[in-house]
């Protein structure tokens, strides 16, 4: 009885199963890895083969392992890792290894015909079909280090990796400049993960930056120009996904120096440390964006750079607060932000064609500038109030001009005149001494067309109150039913010809007889002979006929003779 009562508990048969346990995230040290597997097994010597076949011998022991086999001894079957691999609570950081050690084994027969393609030049397409090969796993890796199971240093150690066995297969194939910025992609995230890891652990790391060197230096030296691919470019380009984490490790006596930062002989000191690494990333944006290759690529790295200043804006505003220092430090932000809007306005009115669009964006740049010229910061600053009433007195210029343009758009010809030779006379007064490359080309432009649009908008402002002041002659109308044709030697104006059914010709024209040739000409006429009427005429004699002989009997008879 014991024994069934405990087996008909009901509290024991309801038992709460317990929550899953979180994701152990994965950790993958993919340069170091792979410099001690290089270093035990063959490259310390320079053995590219001894090193492949280490590759093909452990990728077969981590398929056993894992239970990911590619088919049995008979039949093969490919099966790559997936992310479901990746996903499983049961997963091992192992699945990484596979799709990194095929990338090392290709990468490993590449440097092995390299060596071999002294002798025998046929192996360096060989050697370029292996590193291609290498970027397609690097690349598969790369997308399973994506997961939200992987931490952040294996997502930026799996990007270095990608961008260096890109950057390799590039220098082979001769791309200089695709190759640059793949190395330099590869160096800058080493050398942060460099800065930002121990003293002990940071050997690989510098190690590898110091091997990218010398192909940097040749592939610059092969396009014939040093241009360096900076961060933001790389972020424009969506290539730094981490930007903030890299923009943390930067230089130390850069961030030192930005400590605090001059604005109109202010100095304004920097104590968030997130504003000041903000400021460490837009250290070189003007240089980013003379390297850019277009005004669209430009405008990209602009909006980048707001979504970033967005959130240091917020993070200030609310530190300001409480301390009162960081106000300063908030209305320079403000400025940053101010005059970056209205550099991408510019660049916007470069690629628009409707004038009323230009108008709308100086508009904006005029409220926004006269709105930061009134800030409390700098409202007594003299040197601050001259550098932004020049700005407003050119945004203003350029928007006379526009707005002239879109005057003339209407035929509005008095009005548009005024205004362009109000643009005419304020640019002779202006000084472009402070002004961005953007806003000096617009100026140049209206400098250029200001005075031949005011002369064109008055002659034809003329011409319209001439035709309007002509008084119409009254003429009259004359109606006729002969057409035109018919009456060429007299001169009439008749609406009726601007109509669209003039009457110019009678169509069809009226029927009229004319002489026919015969059907056919009588040739023979002219030798039938007619037989001699004289004795039915009057007075006329009979002819006499003569008798005819046996002979002519006999002739006739038989047809001899005379017809």
């Amino acid at each position: 009885m014991g024994v069934e009562e405990t087996n008909s508990n009901p509290s024991e048969d309801t038992k709460q199963k317990p929550d899953p346990e979180p994701l152990k995230p994965f950790s993958l040290e993919i340069l170091k890895l792979i410099k001690d597997a290089q270093q035990q097994h063959g490259l310390r010597h320079g053995d590219y083969q001894r090193y492949r076949g280490y590759c093909s011998r452990r990728i077969s022991r981590l398929r056993k392992v894992l239970k990911v086999p590619q088919g049995d001894r008979r039949h093969f079957k490919k099966r790559d890792v997936t992310e479901a691999h990746i996903a499983n609570p049961k997963a091992d950081e192992r699945f990484l290894h596979i799709p990194l050690v095929l990338s090392e084994r290709c990468w490993a027969y590449a440097m092995q015909l390299r060596q071999e393609a002294n002798t025998e030049p046929r192996k360096k397409f060989h050697l370029v079909q292996k590193l291609r090969k290498a970027c397609v796993y690097a690349m598969q890796l790369d997308e399973l280090c994506k997961q939200e199971r992987c931490d952040a240093r294996t997502r930026l150690e799996a990007q270095a990796y990608v961008a260096w066995i890109q950057g390799s297969l590039q220098f082979e194939l001769q791309l200089w400049r695709q190759a640059v910025e793949n190395l330099k992609k590869s160096q800058m995230i080493y050398e942060k993960l460099a800065s930002a890891l121990p003293e002990e652990e940071q050997l690989p790391y510098k190690q590898r930056v110091e091997e990218i060197a010398p192909s940097l230096r040749y592939c610059a030296y092969n396009i014939g120009d040093e241009k360096a691919v900076d961060l933001l470019e790389l972020r424009s380009q969506g290539v730094l996904e981490n930007f903030e984490a890299l923009v943390s490790q930067t230089k130390e006596k850069t961030a030192a120096v930005l400590h605090e930062v001059k604005w109109f002989k202010m100095k304004i000191p920097v104590r968030v440390e997130r504003v000041r690494l903000f400021l460490v990333s837009i250290e070189g944006l003007d240089e980013s964006l003379k390297h850019a290759e277009d005004n669209q690529a430009k405008i990209k790295i602009l909006e980048n750079l707001f979504i970033d200043l967005r959130d240091v804006i917020s993070l200030t505003r609310d530190s300001a607060r409480t301390e009162k220092q960081d106000q300063l430090l908030l209305s320079y932000l403000l400025s940053v932000r101010i005059e970056r809007t209205s550099q991408r306005n510019l660049l916007l009115i470069k690629q628009t064609r409707k004038p009323q669009d230009c108008v709308r964006l100086l508009d904006i740049n005029i409220q926004q500038t006269s709105e930061l010229s009134q800030n409390d910061s700098i409202r007594d600053n003299k040197e601050a109030q001259k550098y932004y009433e020049s700005h407003l007195q050119a945004y203003r210029i350029l928007r006379s001009y526009y707005l002239g343009r879109t005057q003339v758009s209407q035929k509005r010809w008095k009005e548009a005149a005024v205004l362009f030779d109000s643009a005419d006379k304020n640019m002779k007064n202006i000084n472009q001494g402070n002004f961005i490359d953007e806003l000096k080309e617009l100026l140049a432009q209206v400098k250029e067309n200001a005075a031949i649009d005011t002369v064109n908008a008055q002659a034809n402002y003329v011409l319209d109150q001439q035709e309007t002041q002509a008084i119409p002659i009254p003429q009259k109308t004359y109606k006729s039913k002969k057409p035109l044709i018919e009456r060429l030697d007299e001169f009439r104006e008749e609406p009726q010809l601007l109509s669209k059914n003039p009457n110019l010709v009678t169509l069809p024209p009226p029927m009229e007889p004319i002489p026919a040739k015969p059907l056919f000409y009588d040739l023979a006429l002219n030798f039938v002979e007619f037989p001699d009427l004289t004795e039915k005429l009057e007075g006329g004699q009979p002819k006499q006929k003569q008798g005819a002989g046996i002979s002519g009997f006999v002739k006739g008879l038989w047809g001899w003779g005379k017809k």
